[in-house]
């Protein structure tokens, strides 16, 4: 197990069992302090399926100035030393977005994804049948949402700009 001590949390409140020896799935998760140590481990535990949160290759971290790896850079590094290729089951993963969407009782239809990544956020909202709202406040800049061969429903400058909406 690579990650925050959130997903270790939550894959203990769902009953799994943490072993360091045979697992049934490696889970990756992003976090600040991978170690070459951490990851020769999950590499050497590959003999399951693997799982990982999300295939986001960069986080923004301001104080950094600019991004740094996230879970899905590792997952690469893990699948280029192992070739099996993981199971994402964050976003984009449809199936994240529909299981939220039942868990609180929402419908698609009546429901937005607000995000601030085109590679994950709005293309997630998007294959679940939501209205994706794209704020420019992460890494992806409007020229960078043009590119894209699908569009958000919306983009907008912040989260505070949706504020009239809801009044």
């Amino acid at each position: 197990m690579i990650g925050e001590a959130g997903l270790l949390t939550a894959l203990h409140a769902a009953g799994y069992t943490m072993t360091e020896s045979d697992p049934d799935y490696v889970v990756l998760g992003e976090t600040r302090t991978y170690s070459f140590e951490r990851i020769t481990q999950a590499i050497r535990l590959m003999r399951a399926a693997p799982a990982s949160s999300r295939p986001t290759p960069t986080s923004p971290v301001r104080q950094f100035h600019g991004p740094l790896p996230a879970t899905g850079a590792v997952a690469a590094l893990i699948t280029k030393a192992t070739g099996i290729e993981p199971y994402f089951v964050g976003k984009p993963n449809p199936l994240m977005m529909r299981s939220a969407l039942n868990a609180i009782d929402a419908h698609s239809e009546s429901s937005a994804m607000i995000g601030d990544r085109m590679d994950t956020d709005i293309i997630s909202g998007m294959e679940a049948g939501m209205e994706t709202i794209l704020v420019l406040t992460g890494l992806t800049t409007q020229a960078d949402a043009e590119r894209e061969p699908y569009r958000a429903s919306r983009i907008v400058e912040s989260v505070a700009d949706l504020i009239p909406d809801l009044a």
